[in-house]
């Protein structure tokens, strides 16, 4: 019994060993932009490029590291070359823009009303913006819709 519980022990041990080991020796690879990105800029993947970090260095929280987090997205400031990108910096990319005439739709149960309006801001899919109405000039708010028309609630 003493044995085995020594056994144990000592395999125990070795992988706590392997697993240390194995963690000191890790690296972690990040994207950083190979030039200058602008403000209002789409980021796409021939400007960055993978750095691998060296021992003992870690990524400061709230920094974009993956692929996903950065593709599609649109700078809101100025991205410098070699440093990290921080997630605060990144938006989504605008699906209707400001002054653009969109389709604008109520729906309640089985009645559906559509009308046309210019939207008086920007916005990505699913974000409110507030749109006025062509033709009796009235200011809703709606949802922005992925293919850019605007879902109007009652108000």
């Amino acid at each position: 019994m003493q044995m085995a519980i020594r056994f144990l022990l000592r395999a125990f041990a070795l992988v706590a060993i392997a697993t240390l080991s194995a963690e000191a020796g890790a690296q972690e690879i990040v994207l950083v932009p190979n030039r200058v990105i602008y403000p209002g800029e789409t980021i796409d993947q021939a400007a960055l490029k993978e750095v691998t970090l060296r021992a003992g260095r870690i990524v400061p929280t709230g920094a974009a590291v993956h692929v996903a987090e950065l593709d599609g997205k649109v700078t809101k400031r100025t991205l410098l070359p070699g440093r990290y990108i921080p997630a605060a910096a990144l938006r989504q990319a605008w699906v209707v823009e400001q002054g653009a005439a969109v389709l604008m739709t109520f729906i309640a149960g089985g009645l559906t009303i559509s009308a046309t309006g210019v939207t008086l801001q920007p916005g990505a899919a699913g974000d409110i913006v507030r749109v006025r109405n062509i033709d009796s000039g009235k200011i809703l708010s709606g949802v922005v819709m992925a293919d850019g028309s605007i879902r109007v609630g009652a108000s």
